[in-house]
């Protein structure tokens, strides 16, 4: 895809990532790195006996997958400034052997107070292989604008 900046992108557009398994070692991988060693995560046997019935991926394991999922498009290679924050809600759970992918639409685009940059909202959605909505929310970026558009708006 192509390279983007705030100026690029509409407001209703929409993308979807390719998908990626979560595999076991992605679970124990992102326990060491986090610290999060629940046992709902790395013990099978006291996983069965909860209401998930079997280990399950930490949900910030989830978001952080299908934000890197979104960043592989490319489409933010020189545009991004900064991450301002995202609302988020974990709906079902995303277990070994799923093969999730997100879905995001550009919810809103609004300048910035500096004219250089502008804020961009994405609703985003985790889906499984099976097309069901395991996440959800919103993240808020904030964009380089295109050097073009700034000075044809000056004149």
């Amino acid at each position: 895809m192509t390279r983007r900046f705030f100026d690029d992108f509409e407001v209703g557009e929409r993308f979807t990532t390719e998908a990626r398994t979560i595999t076991e070692n992605d679970i124990v991988q992102f326990a060491d790195l986090s610290g999060d060693h629940h046992r709902l995560h790395l013990d099978e046997a006291y996983a069965k006996k909860t209401p998930f019935g079997g280990r399950i991926a930490h949900g910030l394991l989830g978001l952080s997958i299908a934000s890197g999922l979104w960043v592989r498009l490319g489409l933010l290679e020189e545009g991004v400034i900064a991450f301002l924050g995202l609302a988020w809600k974990f709906i079902a759970p995303v277990r070994i052997g799923d093969a999730v992918h997100a879905d995001v639409i550009v919810k809103e685009k609004r300048p910035s107070r500096k004219p250089d940059r502008g804020i961009l909202t994405l609703e985003a959605a985790v889906l499984n292989q099976r097309n069901e909505t395991v996440q959800e929310g919103s993240w808020t970026l904030l964009l380089k604008r295109r050097q073009e558009k700034r000075s044809s708006r000056s004149v």
